[in-house]
């Protein structure tokens, strides 16, 4: 069950339609985060085992949690949650990492799995071991193994490692990141994971790989708009095939995989013919059409709050067509370091060698002045869903920066051949 679940959802879900190569699944990362889990509990235990009792016991609960973290993952990756689940009426607050517990207790309980009751209760908290899940632990010793998977603390952790890599190589990216460097620098001081200070940079790379994939490859402006057009059609499917209510239980949400998109393709009922409609447009290359983007001024991040489509289309002024809310899609991205506007690296402790007892925080000043100042970034992107109303769209999204920030803060204006797209077309 939980293998067949895994090699039908795509790690980077619908953006195989823009990087051909991203087809890789939830499976193989999953495969690969389980290797890399039970490499540094090893490497732990051959350097420090004695001193902190690791046992074959803890390092197969690691690997356990490094096997099954995402096997609560909904279809099509991410845009699962955090895009269709948020927009259906009465917006549903769920997260993948706690269906997965639910997940693995349902996995143990249908198979009848005979499993050490403790070795099963700590891999599950292994699994939600991020900032909103930290009370959740085991009040016990060895707290350094929960961040070895899911890292709440630092954001350093195996899953990363993992995806950084895989998701470069698939998308043909570069990756300057080294694991083994890593892997090898970790040493276990106060109950926590650290790393020698000569590393310092090679653990900002790994951050801003991560941050590069977010910009180059998960935001993609097309990656985005295909997502948007499906979330569109998943709404539109939801109350002929009751995705949405069977998010709560295991034994009906196992089911749902990517294999939800050709159910809706080629589906004769009339029910779904919107959202199949939708779909065809997607494989037309029709999609939703985009406008124009804003990086948000750095002096107005601190209060920033999500652009929506009605601040979009109040924004119009007189013209032609009067624009409805339905017709624009704003997408508002934040890319970061992993702890917003603050450097990850103020929350890591380093140590000078192997031979020292001190563990230390590092200031990005003392290492180099070449780092940025800034941590994160949003940006504001605009779509029209009808090819007809780009240019409308366009010049109330124009209207909307010079209102808020009194000038255009767009880098260029809508080109042409994108505004007068459908005239273009007719002329010929």
């Amino acid at each position: 069950m939980c293998a067949c679940r895994l090699r039908d959802l795509k790690q980077l879900g619908l953006t195989y339609m823009v990087y051909p190569g991203a087809v890789h699944s939830r499976f193989e990362h999953s495969l690969g985060v389980f290797s890399l889990a039970g490499e540094a509990a090893h490497r732990i235990k051959a350097q420090q085992g004695s001193e902190f009792g690791i046992d074959n016991l803890d390092i197969q609960t690691v690997k356990l949690a490094g096997l099954l973290h995402d096997v609560g993952h909904g279809p099509f990756s991410h845009m699962f949650e955090r895009e269709f689940l948020r927009q259906i009426p009465h917006g549903i607050k769920w997260c993948h990492e706690d269906m997965s517990v639910r997940m693995i207790d349902h996995i143990v309980d249908f198979h009848h799995i005979d499993i050490d009751a403790e070795c099963l209760k700590k891999a599950k908290e292994m699994v939600i071991a991020s900032t909103e899940h930290v009370s959740h632990k085991s009040v016990n010793e060895k707290h350094f193994l929960y961040d070895i998977v899911a890292n709440g603390q630092n954001g350093i952790d195996v899953d990363k490692f993992d995806y950084i890599v895989r998701d470069s190589r698939a998308c043909g990216l570069g990756c300057s990141f080294q694991i083994e460097r890593l892997m090898d620098s970790m040493r276990v001081m106060g109950d926590e994971i650290c790393y020698r200070d000569k590393d310092y940079l090679t653990i900002f790379k790994l951050f801003s790989s991560r941050a590069d994939l977010h910009r180059t490859v998960y935001t993609h402006a097309k990656v985005k708009a295909i997502e948007m057009m499906f979330v569109d059609s998943l709404i539109k499917a939801d109350d002929y095939l009751q995705i949405s209510s069977k998010i709560q239980d295991p034994a009906e949400f196992w089911k749902i995989d990517d294999s939800i998109l050709k159910t809706i393709e080629i589906s004769q009922d009339q029910e779904l013919k919107e959202a199949r409609d939708l779909i065809m447009r997607i494989r037309r290359r029709d999609l939703y059409q985009f406008c124009n983007e804003f990086s948000v001024p750095k002096d107005k991040l601190e209060h920033f709050k999500d652009i929506t489509p009605q601040d979009i289309v109040c924004s119009q002024e007189n013209g032609d067509i009067t624009l409805k809310e339905e017709d624009v899609i704003v997408c508002n991205v934040k890319i970061d370091l992993t702890r917003g506007r603050s450097n990850p690296l103020e929350n890591i402790n380093f140590f000078q060698d192997f031979e020292s007892n001190e563990k230390f925080p590092i200031h990005d000043y003392r290492i180099s002045h070449l780092l940025p100042a800034f941590c994160e970034d949003r940006i504001v992107r605009v779509y029209s869903k009808n090819p007809d109303l780009v240019k409308t769209v366009s010049e109330a999204f124009e209207n909307f920066q010079l209102k808020t920030y009194g000038m255009k803060a767009q880098v260029h204006a809508t080109p042409d051949r994108k505004r007068n797209r459908r005239r273009l077309e007719q002329s010929y």
